[in-house]
Order: C-alpha cells, then sequence, then structure tokens
C-alpha cells in the first residue's frame, strides 16, 4: 500500500463515506479490492464446477451489497472487512441456494455435510454445504455473536486467525479458542441433523 492507501487515509475515506461521500467508499473499495479478491478467491477455492461463482464476479456482487440504497457506515478498515465477510457469505449462499434449486427442480436442500474442514483454505463447495454450514451458523449468531462472527471471517471472508485477531481487536490465541468453540458447536449441529 502507497501512503494515501494506509490505514489512516482508508480510515479518512470511510468517515467521508459515512456522511454521504459515494466517491470516498469507492476510493476505499479501490485501494482493498486486491485483499477482497484474495478473501473471494480463498472462499471459492475448492468449487469444482466450471459455471459456479468466481472470485471476481464475488467481488463484484459483494461490492453492489456494499454501496446498495442501505449501505452501511464503516468507522474503520475492520468494521469494513467485517461487513465485507457478511456481504461476501450472503452472495456465496444465495449462490448455493440457486445451484441447489436447480440441481432439484426448484426443491429446498436437505443435505447434510459430516465434516467441518480446520483450514480456511480447504473451503466448501458451494451447494448444500455452504447452505447447511448457514443454517448452523444462524444458530450460533443467536447464541453468541462473536463466535459467529470468527467463523464468518474464517469462511465467508476467507481470512486468518491472526488477520481475525487484528480485525476484532483481539488476541490470536483468543480466536483461535473463539475458533474450536465454534467449530465444535457447528460440527455438532451439522452431523445432528
Amino acid at each position: 500500500m502507497n501512503g494515501s492507501d494506509s490505514a489512516e487515509g482508508i480510515t479518512q475515506w470511510l468517515s467521508a463515506a459515512r456522511a454521504g461521500d459515494r466517491a470516498s467508499l469507492d476510493r476505499v473499495l479501490q485501494a482493498l479490492y486486491a485483499q477482497l479478491h484474495d478473501m473471494a478467491q480463498r472462499q471459492l477455492r475448492q468449487s469444482d464446477d466450471d459455471e459456479t461463482l468466481d472470485p471476481t464476479a464475488l467481488v463484484h456482487e459483494a461490492y453492489i451489497k456494499l454501496v446498495g440504497s442501505n449501505a452501511p457506515s464503516f468507522s474503520d478498515r475492520s468494521g469494513f472487512f467485517s461487513y465485507a465477510a457478511t456481504a461476501m457469505r450472503s452472495v456465496v449462499v444465495d449462490h448455493a441456494r440457486s445451484r441447489v434449486a436447480l440441481k432439484r427442480g426448484g426443491g429446498e436442500a436437505d443435505a447434510r455435510i459430516n465434516e467441518l474442514p480446520e483450514l480456511a483454505d480447504e473451503g466448501l463447495k458451494l451447494d448444500e454445504d455452504v447452505l447447511s454450514l448457514d443454517a448452523a451458523l444462524l444458530q450460533l449468531e443467536g447464541l453468541d455473536e462473536h463466535l459467529a462472527k470468527v467463523v464468518e471471517l474464517r469462511y465467508f471472508g476467507g481470512l486468518s486467525e491472526p488477520q481475525i485477531a487484528e480485525i476484532t481487536g483481539r488476541s490470536e490465541r483468543t480466536i483461535r479458542r473463539d475458533w474450536q468453540k465454534a467449530r465444535m458447536f457447528l460440527l455438532n449441529q451439522l452431523q445432528g441433523q
């Protein structure tokens, strides 16, 4: 990053965007596009379907959500990446729902996954796996929003534990413990379906 793309510059642009300056939000997105694309690429790594969502399309769809009519305001870079992970989750889940509906002739997904990969780089296929994970994640959000956010940043944002620690302002050790707790909960939910 050059000087104008520093964390301080991004924070200033985010502040201007909160005040209604759409050009400032565009500058933030332009400055962080490569990072968003890397997040999307890690998320979609496991997809084996040639007609599936690609990283560029995922970033662009997330961008539409980021600048939509109800666009949230971001207080800082971590808030931006947190919302970007949420936007990517929404896009991936919507895409998976569409694929499953097409595959099943418009029916709802009823598939189950029995494992949750330890590493974010392993990704999930954009099908019933994502839908099952999303349903379990909604249950986790009802119990502990922070644990759900760790999972969202890890899987749907493709971020590492150190990156999540930086974004959330918590220690890597705490994030590692949170990840293990969340993972155990989700595995229990996914295997018990």
